[in-house]
């Protein structure tokens, strides 16, 4: 059954966002994953959040409150970078290149390596929203991690690093609306919190 999802804010042409930072709640068909020995079992995503299919995803009309010039950060785990790629397409965007490379400093059991990092990719749309402000922002991250699917607020910081004067909004936001950001998401309402559902808010 497709998610209904809330409507995306729906800002006029020259309030479009210049960036736009996504952690989609992506599917994991049902399957749980350990954080390795004595941790016991973390649950997967499906125990902590609804998660959302891929087709689901492409329906929101990301395109729609992106800028003319726009960036989208996107996060992706490991298994998901197909279809992370597939959906920046459908919304708008261009393909890149990985923007940032999370070292969460503790591993899980994987099929092939021990995971550890957590990346998150960047498309394009049009050109780079200008004017641009740091140029030497490093790619890794490295962060202890914190609760399940909870990405470091650093990020965020060198997004607005290099991009400080460009309209901002979050998707699927965990917390309240840091200051020159808008978000979309139902924990923004109650961070620290769970994922039960997502509705819009922010300024």
């Amino acid at each position: 059954m497709a998610v209904e999802f809330p409507p995306l804010p729906q800002p006029p042409v020259d309030q479009r966002f210049g960036i736009i930072y996504a952690d989609p709640p992506w599917d994991y068909k049902g399957q749980l994953q350990h954080a390795g020995p004595g941790s016991g079992d973390s649950g997967g995503a499906v125990r902590h959040y609804p998660t959302v299919k891929l087709d689901d995803l492409k329906r929101l009309d990301v395109a729609g409150i992106a800028a003319a010039d726009s960036l989208l950060f996107m996060w992706a785990t490991s298994p998901h970078l197909d279809q992370a790629i597939a959906l920046g397409k459908t919304w708008g965007f261009a393909w890149a290149t990985v923007a940032f490379v999370w070292d969460k400093q503790r591993v899980n059991p994987g099929f092939y390596t021990m995971s550890q990092c957590e990346l998150c990719l960047v498309f394009k749309r049009g050109k780079i929203p200008m004017p641009r402000g740091a140029r030497n922002v490093r790619q890794l991250v490295s962060e202890p991690r914190a609760e399940h699917s909870r990405k470091p607020i650093e990020v965020r910081r060198r997004i607005e690093a290099m991009f400080p004067e460009q309209r901002k909004i979050e998707l699927f936001a965990r917390d309240q609306a840091a200051p020159g950001w808008n978000v979309w998401g139902a924990e923004v309402a109650h961070p620290q919190t769970e994922r039960t559902f997502w509705g819009a808010a922010g300024s």
